[in-house]
């Protein structure tokens, strides 16, 4: 009975744990992704003299952050 208890209650730790590194893991994935990634792409359209490109996913990605951080 012990064993099962043991068992059950294993089970139930570790899936929380899972569940909290899938959200850390994402957390962090969003982090690369807005603070380096975003960047890297608009100086390189840029440096590759694609501007039309360039402006407005740099306007969307401003009207977006915008909205998100009034929401907030």
């Amino acid at each position: 009975m012990l064993t099962l208890i043991f068992c059950i209650f294993s089970i139930f730790i570790f899936g929380q744990l899972l569940i909290f590194a899938l959200k850390a893991a994402w957390s962090i994935s969003k982090i690369f992704l807005t603070v380096f990634l975003l960047p890297l792409v608009l100086m390189g359209l840029a440096a590759a003299g694609l501007f039309v490109i360039a402006v407005p996913f740099l306007i969307v990605a401003g009207i977006i952050i915008f909205c998100v951080s009034a929401i907030r």
